[in-house]
């Protein structure tokens, strides 16, 4: 396959394709060296494309608490009063840096997750 920049979806498939033909090939050779760059050109037209809007940190918060039939109160420890826990649920207040960390350290959830 000649490599060029991906510039729409046909070419994506196309390249898609390819890339499953070339799967397993050992690195470091040509053909292994091909599946390194379509891998790229993929990702940065699916980058530009198709991104993935980042998470909002609340609803990661109340997807964990849904998941660990957790109460506002279990998050008290890590967010303060049931005022602030109210306060960020609801998107009044913000979480700081404190709140993302108590949260990630004791909750783990990712930070990724909780910075907006």
């Amino acid at each position: 396959m000649k490599l060029k920049p991906v510039k729409n979806d046909r070419e994506l498939n196309r390249a898609l394709k390819r890339i499953d033909e070339l799967w397993g090939t050992k690195p470091n050779t040509p053909r292994g060296d091909e599946l390194d760059v379509l891998m790229l050109l993929v990702e940065k037209y699916e980058d530009e494309h198709y991104a993935i809007p980042s998470s909002d940190p609340v609803e990661a918060i109340k997807f964990l608490m849904e998941q660990n039939s957790m109460s506002r109160k279990d998050l008290e420890p890590y967010i303060g009063t049931s005022g602030r826990v109210s306060e960020v649920l609801s998107k009044k207040r913000s979480l700081t840096l404190a709140m993302i960390k108590k949260l990630h350290e004791g909750l783990k959830i990712p930070y990724e997750c909780l910075i907006a």
